[in-house]
């Protein structure tokens, strides 16, 4: 028996992203350093976490169109030494503007530290989950602006 065709609207939508960044990450913690200005104290990121950034967007292209949505994220970063801190914030907020429109989508992480001395890296997968927290719709009688219909 043959199937029945699908006549239903579909369009492709990734189902994970991944993608391999090499170069160790700088600690967001550790990645800013003070700095004065004409007499004006300033927080600056550091020369470690400005290489990296270059050394991340060199090697992610701006997807079109970014994700929306809920997100989840699996990181495995291998660090160069068992120095570092486990601490994926920096590649969170390099992903913003580039894979997703912003890191609060991400409602769900998985970090894993590894250490690999001769390939620094970060293996990272991008999952779509369902929507944690759906859009409140208007109270019944209620405008979108709260104000009660004159109705």
């Amino acid at each position: 028996m043959l199937s029945e065709p699908n006549d239903s609207d579909c369009t492709a939508k990734i189902q994970v992203l991944s993608k391999i960044i090499y170069g160790e990450p700088a600690s967001k913690a550790n990645s800013r350093r003070l700095v004065r200005f004409g007499g004006v104290s300033r927080l600056i990121k550091s020369k470690k976490a400005l290489s990296y950034k270059d050394f991340f967007l060199q090697q992610w292209e701006p997807i079109t169109p970014l994700l929306t949505g809920d997100l989840a994220i699996t990181m495995h970063i291998y660090y160069a030494s068992r120095r570092p801190d486990l601490d994926e914030s920096l590649i969170l907020d390099l992903m913003q503007g580039v894979v997703y429109e912003n890191d609060r989508q991400v409602k769900e992480r998985h970090t894993y530290w590894h250490l690999d001395p001769d390939c620094p890296r970060a293996e990272i997968e991008v999952f779509f989950i369902p929507e944690v927290a759906p859009k409140k719709k208007p109270r019944k009688g209620l405008t979108e602006r709260g104000k009660r219909d004159s109705k």
